[in-house]
C-alpha cells in the first residue's frame, strides 16, 4: 500500500462455514490426527466438499494406526464442530471417499536427512512475511476489522446466543477502508453475506448483523448506511458445500494479510511442517512481527526461496517501505539469520511446529492471532525477538 496521498484499500474474510474453509479445516483435522500419532508424520492432504460429499486425497507417511476409518471420523466430527447438519450438507450423512495413499519415495530423498545431509526443504518456492502499525495486532486494518466481523458472529453463533438466531455457518465480509498518508482513517463501505434460516427476511437478518458491524468497527469509523451493504443479493439459506464446492488452498489471501503483501502462492492447510510453503511463512510473519515490534520499522515486508531438498533458504529479502528509521536492511537481513535458523529443521524446532495444532488456523487467518502458550498454538506470533532486535541496532 502507498505510504502517501488519498486512497480506499479492501479486503475480505470468509467464515469456517465457507465451502473453501470447511476444505481447509477438514484438510488440517487430518494432519492434527498424524501429528497426534508421530510428531514427524508426512502429510501433503487435499479436501474437496460438495452436497454431502467430502473426498480427501494427497499423500501420507505415518502409523498404521491412521486408518481410512479413523479420517472419515475425524472429518465429519471437523464438520460437526464447524455446525453443518442441513439437508445438503451433515456431518451424519455425508459420504466420506478417502484416497491418501503413500509420499513418493522422490520427494522423501530430498527431504529426509541421512548422513550429513540435513533436512531439505520439501518444496522449492518463495515465501512472504508482512507487519505494520496500523492494529493491536500489527496486522493490516482492512482484513483485521473483515476477520473480526465474522469470528463475533461465528462466537455469538457457536455460544446460542438468541442476538443471531437463525443466522447459519456460511458467511462472507468485506472492508473497504480510507487511507490518507499510509494510515487509516475510516471505512467507506463494508459488506456481510451470511447464511440464513428461510424464516428470516432480509431486513431481519441486517437487524441481527448491524450491531456486530457497528461494535467491531472502531469508533466514528463506520461508514454511511447505504454502504453497508447486508445480503445485498437478497435470500441466502442454500449454503456452505451444498451451495458451491469447496477446496483445500483457495483463500490464501484471507489466510495471509488480505492482498496488503505479496504471496508466494503456496497454500497452508493441509501440510505437515516440513512444507516450507506453511512453516517458512509462519517464520517470515514471525520475523516481519519482531521487527515492527522492536520499533525497527512502521511497515516490513520479508520474503524468503527455498530449493527443493536443499536445507538453508537461497535468499532472505527485507523491505522497510520507506525506512523512516534508518536502519541498514543489509544489516538486519544478516541479523534475521543470526537470530534464527531458517532452515526446515530449524524453523520447526523454534517455532515448536511438530504439534498438533493447525486446525485452529484453518479460518480467520493464520496471522494477527494470540499465541496460547499452554496450547502451543500460533507461537509464530510471539515477540520474543524483540529484545535481541533492539540490541543490534542500539534501540
Amino acid at each position: 500500500m502507498r505510504d502517501k496521498g488519498e486512497y480506499l484499500f479492501t479486503s475480505e474474510s470468509v467464515s469456517e462455514g465457507h465451502p473453501d474453509k470447511v476444505a481447509d479445516r477438514i484438510s488440517d483435522t487430518v494432519l492434527d490426527t498424524f501429528l497426534t500419532a508421530d510428531p514427524y508424520a508426512r502429510v501433503a492432504c487435499e479436501t474437496l466438499v460438495t452436497t454431502n460429499r467430502i473426498v480427501l486425497a494427497g499423500e501420507t507417511r505415518g502409523p498404521d494406526t491412521i486408518t481410512p476409518e479413523l479420517l472419515s471420523h475425524a472429518a465429519r466430527m471437523a464438520v460437526h464442530d464447524i455446525g453443518y447438519d442441513q439437508e445438503g450438507f451433515s456431518w451424519k450423512h455425508a459420504k466420506v471417499e478417502c484416497h491418501l495413499h503413500a509420499q513418493s519415495s522422490d520427494i522423501a530423498q530430498g527431504v529426509d536427512a541421512a548422513g550429513n545431509k540435513d533436512e531439505g526443504a520439501g518444496d522449492q518456492g518463495i515465501m512472504f512475511g508482512y507487519a505494520c502499525t496500523e492494529t493491536p495486532s500489527l496486522m493490516p486494518a482492512p482484513l483485521y476489522y473483515a476477520h473480526l466481523i465474522l469470528r463475533r458472529i461465528s462466537e455469538l453463533r457457536r455460544n446460542h446466543d438468541l442476538s443471531v438466531a437463525g443466522l447459519l455457518p456460511d458467511a462472507k465480509s468485506q472492508v473497504t477502508l480510507r487511507y490518507i498518508d499510509g494510515k487509516p482513517v475510516g471505512a467507506t463501505s463494508v459488506v456481510v453475506s451470511t447464511q440464513h434460516e428461510d424464516r428470516l427476511s432480509q431486513d431481519h437478518v441486517r437487524e441481527l448483523v448491524l450491531p456486530i458491524i457497528e461494535t467491531s468497527l472502531p469508533e466514528g469509523w463506520l461508514p454511511a448506511e447505504h454502504e453497508i451493504y447486508i445480503n445485498p443479493t437478497g435470500k441466502f439459506v442454500i449454503g456452505g458445500p451444498d451451495g458451491d464446492c469447496g477446496l483445500t488452498g483457495r483463500k490464501i489471501i484471507v489466510d495471509t494479510y488480505g492482498g496488503a503483501s505479496p504471496h508466494g502462492g503456496g497454500a497452508f492447510s493441509g501440510k505437515d511442517p516440513t512444507k516450507v510453503d506453511r512453516s517458512a511463512a509462519y517464520a517470515c510473519r514471525y520475523l516481519a512481527k519482531n521487527v515492527v515490534a522492536a520499533g525497527l520499522a512502521d511497515r516490513v515486508t520479508l520474503q524468503i526461496s527455498y530449493a527443493i531438498g536443499v536445507s538453508h533458504p537461497l535468499s532472505v529479502y527485507v523491505d522497510l517501505h520507506g525506512n523512516p528509521y534508518d536502519v541498514s536492511e543489509g544489516k538486519l537481513e544478516a541479523t534475521l539469520r543470526e537470530l534464527v535458523n531458517l532452515t526446515p529443521r530449524g524453523i520447526r524446532e523454534h517455532l515448536h511446529l511438530n504439534r498438533p495444532i493447525y486446525a485452529v488456523t484453518s479460518a480467520y487467518g493464520h496471522f494477527g492471532r494470540d499465541p496460547d502458550e499452554e496450547k502451543g498454538t500460533f507461537t509464530w506470533e510471539r515477540t520474543d525477538l524483540v529484545p535481541a532486535l533492539k540490541a543490534a541496532f542500539n534501540r
